[in-house]
């Protein structure tokens, strides 16, 4: 697990690249970052696969990319070049979709980070080869693959389920069960060989989703007390247009008590763009 694949490598670069543009450039980085509104309410579905080449810095983007290369070489030479990047970017746009189901009431929700297809990555290969030993960085410590992911998937629904970090458990769970998924389905003899330990690695996360769906507040924080009201796309349009038309009414306010030349050039921005929709 030392070599990097060829389409493995191109993943990199096309990573570093996008990243240090967002690490340069505010503005790019917020227009291609994972935003709960900005996919919901305005639909900007693209935000679903560009926040996975962006990341928030040179040591979340390194750590991604290393697991990548740790893992990738097996991947390729077991499924091929064009299933690598199905699992890829079919774990980054599930890991992602399992993180806007989960935060769809918070609008404001952002992440960002090739976190959730680097798992999938890592997760296909625990399914291929559960007993393969796997390390942690900078511990001489060696462990069945087919353990560390069970291990894993207990420790991200846990992170979930305590929700007190910055770092998107969510993306992460969802994005190594598509990933363990499509290698099952791609290479369906490998895996029946020791399809014991798969089990076991898959199961924790089909309990958590089916408690997700059936019974939301034992699984995540702030559900405690049950199921709340839920706020479809249109509710959530309206309340985020109701919110826009007090500020706008409060300028307006503002322009008729003081005049115009009040404004500040943020208020007068915001005028501007409410006018031109």
């Amino acid at each position: 697990m030392t070599e990097i694949g060829a389409v493995a490598l191109v993943i990199v670069i096309l990573n570093l690249v996008v990243s240090y543009r967002g690490f340069k450039d505010t503005g790019f980085y917020y227009k291609y970052a994972f935003i709960v509104d900005e996919i919901l309410v305005h639909k900007e579905y693209y935000r679903l696969i560009s926040s996975g080449f962006l990341h928030v810095g040179w040591t979340h983007l390194l750590f991604n990319m290393l697991s990548l290369c740790f893992f990738s070489a097996d991947v390729e030479a077991v499924l091929g070049i064009k299933n690598f990047v199905i699992i890829y970017l079919s774990s980054l746009v599930g890991g992602n979709l399992l993180s806007l189901f989960i935060h769809r009431q918070q609008g404001d929700y952002s992440a960002v980070g090739a976190s959730g297809a680097v798992c999938g990555i890592i997760f296909a290969c625990i399914a291929l080869f559960p007993g393969m030993d796997i390390g942690f960085f900078g511990i001489p410590l060696y462990i069945p693959a087919w353990i560390y992911g069970v291990l894993y998937m207990l420790f991200t629904i846990f992170r979930i389920r305590s929700n007190n970090d910055n770092v998107g458990h969510e993306a992460h769970l969802g994005g190594a069960f598509i990933g363990l998924l499509f290698a099952v389905c791609l290479e369906p003899q490998a895996v029946k060989q020791h399809y014991l330990p798969v089990l076991a690695v898959v199961a924790p996360c089909l309990v958590f989703m089916y408690l997700l769906v059936r019974k939301p507040h034992i699984v995540l924080t702030g559900n405690t007390r049950g199921p709340q009201r839920y706020l479809n796309i249109e509710d959530r349009y309206n309340q985020q247009r109701a919110a826009q038309q007090q500020e706008i009414d409060a300028i307006l306010d503002k322009i008729h008590r003081k005049g115009i030349n009040s404004l500040s050039a943020e208020e007068k921005q915001k005028l501007q763009n409410y006018s031109e929709h």
